[in-house]
């Protein structure tokens, strides 16, 4: 069982700063509702986050897990589970520049979360979490990034 999506907004700011926020890894937990602890372990060439513990809320249980990320500026951010409380985890940000300094964001998220998780995760709980994951971080980005 797999549980996933994919949330999009139009941003009322800049690729680069729409981007500039999603790549803060360590400042994620200020605007997404869902997480609530990020610890750098490792960083990359450039400085950015690479390995990250995280700590976030899934509604149904707290769940941890250790992220690997890859940066493409200002397109794209990935990461993929190391190891952790779900069985495997992909997530995404995607960026279009729309012009007039708007932009496209588009957040996704694939998760198996496991027998013992899953049976967790019937009907309609499993919409639930996955609009509270989704749809928090998206709207998320979209107030930071329009608030200044």
């Amino acid at each position: 069982m797999a549980v996933g999506g994919e949330r999009l907004a139009e941003i009322g700011a800049p690729i680069d700063r729409c981007y500039a926020i999603a790549a803060d890894i360590e400042g994620a937990a200020e605007w997404q509702p869902a997480l609530t602890d990020v610890e750098v372990l490792t960083r990359d060439s450039e400085g950015r986050p690479a390995t990250v513990d995280t700590a976030f809320d899934a509604r149904v249980r707290a769940l941890q897990t250790r992220l690997r990320f890859a940066y493409d500026p200002p397109a794209s951010i990935t990461w993929e589970q190391e190891r952790g409380d779900v069985k495997a985890l992909r997530g995404w940000w995607r960026f279009e520049d729309l012009g007039d300094g708007r932009t496209r964001a588009i957040y996704g998220l694939a998760v198996d979360p496991g027998r013992m998780l899953g049976l967790l995760l019937r009907g309609p709980t499993e919409a639930k979490v996955r609009d509270y994951l989704l749809g928090g971080a998206i709207d998320g980005l979209k107030a930071r990034a329009e608030s200044s």
